[in-house]
Order: structure tokens, then sequence, then C-alpha cells
């Protein structure tokens, strides 16, 4: 896990003073790991939160506390809270507002504790700095030592639709995830974006492909099949890491021809992945939805960009 800083901006942008939780140590079973985190602001008949560090009695507790407490603090979870996990949960809690986000800005690693640094933390932030190393969250000696979030895939959703709106649904709280979604107009946009998603409305969606990163994934999934070929067409001619094609194995065949005719080799358009999703799961937006970011995440983790050209799912 890594310290969310442009979230975090984002929240103190918004709300102004804004508290953050973050599992700093954990001893025996837990529900999150180290470096899981929530932020915890006022809105005056009470808090708003987003992020979760597991959620149940500890997470209402430690959110409640939030706004009025500082530092570390250590809660066994067990009949105290009401929960039976066993172990125990050391949390770190924090208030950030403009100007103490200000002295972070810059930071690839953010170490942070009581008195002069131990020499311990100069190890890790100096291994980070000489050799590239990304040091994991851990509390070292009561200071605590985070990395500093970069996403690290840009996603291109193309289209607005019920698939669409769904996919958005599951990868906006992603933390490695940057999300871009495109559609013919701003009318096919819902009122409520996700933050931190970009939302692009353009008149010939095919234009927007020279936008794209050639290191960034696109889902293809518009309201016409004509846009769908062009935008095969534009990010063949592109370059990417993945593109994957909702549609039928009938829809796939048709386009590998029209495709060719475009003059795509055959080893060009198997790069596109056609169908999307698992058929098992269904055809119901989320369902499709949670099958392609589940391939997505799996892609993502194995880092050989092994997908495979055809998955077990179908879409009329």
């Amino acid at each position: 896990m890594s310290f969310g800083l442009a979230l975090l901006c984002r929240a103190v942008e918004r709300h102004g003073r804004v508290a953050r939780v973050v599992v700093a140590e954990v001893a025996g079973s837990a529900p999150r790991e180290v470096g899981a985190a929530m932020l915890v602001w006022d809105e005056g008949t009470g808090f708003g939160q987003s992020g979760t560090i597991g959620g149940g009695a500890l997470e209402l507790m430690a959110a409640e506390a939030a706004l009025t407490r500082k530092g570390l603090t250590r809660h066994p979870l067990g009949p105290e809270l009401g929960q039976c996990c066993g172990g125990a949960v050391t949390l770190l809690t924090e208030h950030f507002d403009a100007q103490t986000l200000a002295a972070l800005d810059g930071r690839d690693v953010i170490a942070r504790g009581p008195g002069e640094m131990p020499l311990a933390v100069r190890r890790v932030i100096d291994r980070a700095r000489a050799r590239g190393e990304v040091p994991g969250a851990q509390l070292v000696q009561g200071w605590m030592v985070e990395p500093v979030r970069r996403p690290t895939l840009p996603v291109w959703i193309w289209g607005a639709g019920h698939v669409g709106r769904a996919l958005v649904s599951v990868l906006a709280p992603l933390p490695d995830v940057v999300l871009t979604w495109v559609d013919t107009g701003p009318e096919r946009f819902p009122n409520d974006i996700p933050e931190g998603v970009t939302a692009l409305p353009v008149p010939a969606p095919e234009r927007a492909m020279s936008r794209a990163p050639r290191d960034a994934a696109h889902l293809i999934l518009t309201y016409s099949h004509e846009i769908d070929l062009t935008l095969c067409h534009a990010a063949l001619s592109h370059g990417f890491a993945f593109c994957g094609l909702i549609g039928s194995d009938t829809k796939w065949a048709r386009f590998r021809k029209r495709l060719q005719a475009l003059g795509h080799t055959s080893a060009q358009i198997d790069a596109i992945c056609c169908p999307i999703g698992h058929k098992a799961l269904g055809k119901h937006p989320q369902a499709i939805a949670i099958g392609t970011v589940a391939q997505l995440l799996n892609w993502q983790n194995e880092k050989d960009h092994a997908w495979p050209t055809h998955s077990s799912a179908s879409r009329a």
C-alpha cells in the first residue's frame, strides 16, 4: 500500500481540514493490511469518509475519533470492539490542510514521526533514492514510512452506456488506475462522475485516441458497432498495452475481416481481446464489468501482457 497524495489533495481542496487514518502495524489476524487508509472530514451534522481500514467496529470508532485524535493508537480486535479477528491493529491518525500538504510536495517517500529521524528510516529512504526501490508501508521505530502512490495503469473507457458506467463504478476506486472516459457528447455521461475520472466528450471519439498514452488499456463498448470498429482501427494504428472489445464471436469475426481490409495484419488484430469478461457471470452490465476488471487486474499483477485473445465471454 502507498500514500494516496492525490486523493488527499482533492479531499483537502473540497473539505478544508481532513483527517487521514492509516493502518501502521498489524499483529495477528486483522481486516486490512499495513498502509490501508481512510480519509475523514467534518460535514457539520456528522462526518464524511472515503476509503476503508476494514470496516466494522474498528473503522467506526476510528472515524468518529479521527478529527479529535492524533498520533498512534493500538487496538486489540477482541470483545472490546465486538470483533473476533484475534489480532491487534496500530493506527496512525493525522490531520491535513493546504499548508501541511504543501510540505509533502515533491516527495516520493513520506516519513514522519517523533523526534529526530532514526537511522533505520534514513536507510529506507536512501535505498529508495539510490536504487529506485519502492519501500512497503511500514512503522519503523515509531516513524511511519509510506511511498507516494503513483497511478501506474491508464485505462480509457470508450462508451458511457450501461456497461461503461458499470466499469467506471468498479474501476474508479482502484488506486493504481487513471481513468479517462470517452463518448460522443456530454449528455451521454451521468450527472455524478466519480472523483478522479476524466470525462471526455468528443463528437468523433477516434480523434481522441492520439491523446492516450501508448501503454494504456482500452475498453471499447460504445452504442455503435461502426464507432467500435473505427476505435479498433484507431487503436491498432496508435498502439496500446491492451485493447478489449465488447461483443459476440460473430461481431468479432466481422470486425476481423473489416480490419484486415483496412490494412492490419492478422497478428496485429490478434492483439485485440474480444469478447471481454467472463461468460459464466452473465450479461448484466455489472457482471460484464466484474469479469472484465478481473482480467485487467490479473494482467496488471502478472505484468506480462499475456491477455487471452479470446476469453470465455460472449455478448450479442
